[in-house]
This record gives structure tokens, C-alpha cells and sequence, in this order.
């Protein structure tokens, strides 16, 4: 489970540098897509449940 997020929170990073840059939409403002926002607060969103995965573990031990 943890290589699966590892490996969709690169592919989030790398969709969400693109889309920063405006490869996707060069109509919009680059850093104003709403792909981008929607990538980071996905990618956010597995950091903290590493993270509290992580804390749940240790208190466990």
C-alpha cells in the first residue's frame, strides 16, 4: 500500500508541475488551474495520512 501511494503522490507532483507550468490548459493563468489545487490537496492529502499512519504505529509499539 505504501509503494501505491508513494507512486500516485509522484504522478500527482508530476501532473501538478505541468499543469503549474500550463502545459495543460494555456488558456488559463498557470498556477490558477484548478488541476493544479486539485493535485496538491490530493498529494496533501497523502502526506498526512502517512504521516498519521505512521504516528498510530509508533504510539502502537
Amino acid at each position: 500500500m505504501a509503494k501505491m501511494l508513494e507512486l500516485g503522490g509522484l504522478v500527482l507532483i508530476g501532473i501538478m508541475f505541468a499543469s503549474f507550468v500550463g502545459a495543460f490548459q494555456p488558456t488559463v493563468e498557470p498556477g490558477l488551474s484548478p488541476l493544479f489545487w486539485g493535485c496538491a490537496g490530493a498529494a496533501l492529502t497523502i502526506i498526512l495520512y502517512r504521516k498519521f499512519k505512521r504516528k498510530r504505529e509508533e504510539e502502537a509499539e
